[in-house]
């Protein structure tokens, strides 16, 4: 399994010299099974990119959303594959009790936000409301769980044979929970992050930041590791960097948190174009 990151920042893209190491992209994820089938873990701006690189060759391709805040499908109408006519495509995302996703992503993929509405597409569209649980896509088993995040937000567990990766990118796994967090009780996404090979979290704040921040959703760069401690992963990239964290501000922040933390698996922050083979 390889995973590719193509868009690694929360809120709105910051592109410029400043962010050239770690990227201006927000949101979006390549992982590609052995045989080639393609998952695309959220639509940032960094599906763009992504979709320029996807074969005609491919028949299918399946885009897995984590939730609808705009930093997560802003990138969705410009998805090459999305106007190939015939290609099969899949979206899933969270279902939610007041609409159905087709209309809520429809609303977005619409005038006046988009010129293109997303019943017009000329692929071959299908939308799924993602349950709690599993499912199959072609070789991948997929799990996913609701996770703490404003608004109905699933956690994503991908494997493939005897390789996991979990894709939690944006996630407060105690919502403002001073102590340490439970090693014999429930926290949120824990499940999904138990055992794998690489977890992909959120780590948008400072311990100072997340003082006035609390219930918005994301966590800090100490309580990540301390989640991926007590999930057991294996390796932890630090994702959803916030919008005025620049390169300088992004090593040193990571640099102070390995060397005080020492943390029990490697840990980076994720920089867009960094591949993982799994």
């Amino acid at each position: 399994m390889r995973v590719k990151l193509w868009g690694t920042r929360g809120s709105l893209p910051t592109p410029g010299p400043d962010t050239s190491r770690f990227g201006g992209n927000t949101s979006c994820v390549e992982v590609r099974a052995d045989d080639n089938s393609v998952l695309v873990l959220d639509a940032g701006t960094g599906i763009r990119n992504l979709g320029r690189t996807i074969p005609g060759t491919t028949s299918r391709v399946d885009v897995l959303i984590s939730h609808l805040h705009m930093d997560h499908i802003q990138g969705m109408g410009f998805f090459a594959p999305f106007y190939v006519p015939g290609l099969e495509v899949h979206i899933w995302g969270p279902a939610s009790p007041l609409e159905t996703l087709r209309a809520r992503l429809g609303r977005y993929m619409s005038p006046p936000l988009f010129p293109v509405r997303l019943r017009d597409l000329p692929c071959n569209l299908t939308v799924h409301e993602v349950p709690s649980g599993s499912m199959r896509i072609g070789p991948f088993e997929v799990e996913t769980t609701l996770v703490c995040h404003p608004g109905p937000t699933v956690g994503y567990r991908i494997t493939e044979g005897n390789r996991s990766l979990a894709y939690l990118p944006d996630h407060e796994p105690a919502l403002g929970v001073r102590g340490p967090l439970l090693g014999n009780g429930w926290t949120s996404g824990q499940t999904l992050a138990t055992d794998v090979d690489l977890l992909i979290h959120d780590a948008q704040y400072t311990d100072a930041q997340y003082d006035d921040r609390v219930g918005w959703g994301h966590t800090t760069f100490s309580r990540a590791v301390e989640f991926a401690e007590l999930a057991r992963a294996r390796r932890l990239v630090l994702f959803h960097h916030d919008p005025d964290h620049d390169d300088a501000t992004l090593a040193s922040l990571v640099s102070t948190l390995v060397k005080n933390e020492r943390p029990a698996m490697p840990v980076t922050a994720g920089f867009e174009g960094e591949v993982f083979d799994l």
